[in-house]
């Protein structure tokens, strides 16, 4: 009876989700995207991990990355997990939750859009008896059973520390910065800034560089992020020095901006997630640097707790650490994992993990640069 009710359950998804193609831009070329409909793996049994992913557009490695790797390692498992995709809507994501829930899921991981839709959901799931994980994102005072992420303060301080690095290296003096943070609503984009704010302000306080604008992206929209900076540019009369972009899509924003005042390469630039797209400016020189996230092992690590939480094992072993949620105040068990500072000098580390490939990244007029940086 179950399994007629958990294919019962299946069929309306399919129905009503609808399936959305993957982005080809994002940090490797070969990976597969959940649409609405999602990925479903594993053979029978009874019950299945959920796993519903935020977007498409706030990173590539939401189209191209996580659902891949979750996929390969609840698959080696032999257990059955239903991947999703919400692609930014707050009210399909709680849909698709409640369809997993009632179709049987002993376990939901979720990267949360917001904090609000994620509580609610992680509130069903705890009333159903479902064992519950926050994926890269932590639900502010939504109480997950458990976290699983990158330190994201590390990120943040090793984006302050590059972008730090190439003003250095070209010699800017008393450098006006600008900053472009992620989304307000995602607690990752706060842990970023708590990081790089912790390099930068010092040097604030001791007059060595001038604070400048300084906002926040909504969504991470790289569409917003171009006009943030337009009028940051036109607010400073282009005498930003340095951006500290949050992330390689609001990185390429800003690049894009200062091409337009022929002013890129100039002004150095962060980054983050390596994408192709990020990687492809730090070759030819529009781009500082960014932060390489071995996606697969925050992948491996996550399926990894939802395996033993699916087999009513106690998950300790894996999420071995305890983060605080800042506004509950709560402690929870967490795994958090070592970010990496990619600059030209160290561009094969992501070509050696097989995160890119050579293909995607020197593709077109960026052959030459690869060339020239040996790769």
């Amino acid at each position: 009876m179950r399994t007629k009710l958990f294919a019962l359950a299946v069929v309306g998804l399919l129905t009503t989700g609808s399936m959305v193609a993957c982005s080809d831009d994002g940090g490797s070329d070969s990976g597969t995207a959940s649409g609405a409909a999602g990925t479903k793996t594993g053979g029978g049994g009874t019950g299945k991990v959920g796993v519903i992913l935020p977007d498409t557009t706030s990173s590539s490695r939401w189209a191209n990355d996580d659902a891949k790797y979750l996929k390969q390692a609840f698959e080696t498992a032999g257990v059955p997990a239903d991947i999703q995709n919400a692609q930014g809507d707050k009210n399909q994501f709680q849909t698709i939750a409640d369809g997993m829930i009632a179709g049987g899921a002993k376990v939901l991981m979720i990267a949360s859009l917001d904090a609000g839709s994620g509580k609610a959901v992680i509130d069903r799931a705890r009333a159903a008896g479902v064992a519950t994980i926050d994926y890269d994102r932590m639900t502010l005072n939504g109480g997950a059973q458990y976290y699983v992420s990158f330190d994201n303060v590390a990120v943040g301080k090793l984006q302050g520390q590059g972008l730090q690095q190439c003003l250095a290296a070209k010699n800017v003096t008393s450098p006006l910065i600008a900053d472009l943070n992620g989304s307000p609503t995602d607690n990752n984009a706060t842990q970023f800034k708590d990081g790089y704010e912790s390099v930068l302000q010092p040097l604030y306080d001791d007059a060595k560089y001038r604070k400048g604008p300084d906002q926040s992206v909504p969504e991470w929209s790289a569409a917003e992020a171009s006009v943030i900076f337009e009028q940051m540019m036109t607010q400073t009369r282009n005498k930003i020095n340095g951006v500290l972009a949050a992330n390689d899509g609001l990185g390429n924003a800003a690049i894009t901006i200062l091409k337009k005042n022929g002013l890129n390469g100039q002004v150095p630039v962060t980054g983050q997630d390596a994408t192709v797209q990020g990687l492809q400016n730090i070759l030819a020189g529009d781009q500082c640097m960014t932060v390489y996230k071995p996606l697969k092992q925050e992948a491996d690590a996550a399926a990894s707790l939802a395996i033993k939480l699916f087999k009513a094992q106690k998950g300790e072993d894996v999420a071995n650490s305890r983060v605080k949620d800042p506004e509950s105040g709560a402690y929870i068990p967490s795994k958090l994992l070592t970010p990496i500072a990619i600059t030209k000098d160290n561009i094969k580390k992501v070509l050696d993990d097989k995160f890119v490939t050579r293909k995607a990244l020197c593709a077109g007029e960026y052959e030459k640069y690869c060339d020239q940086a040996g790769i």
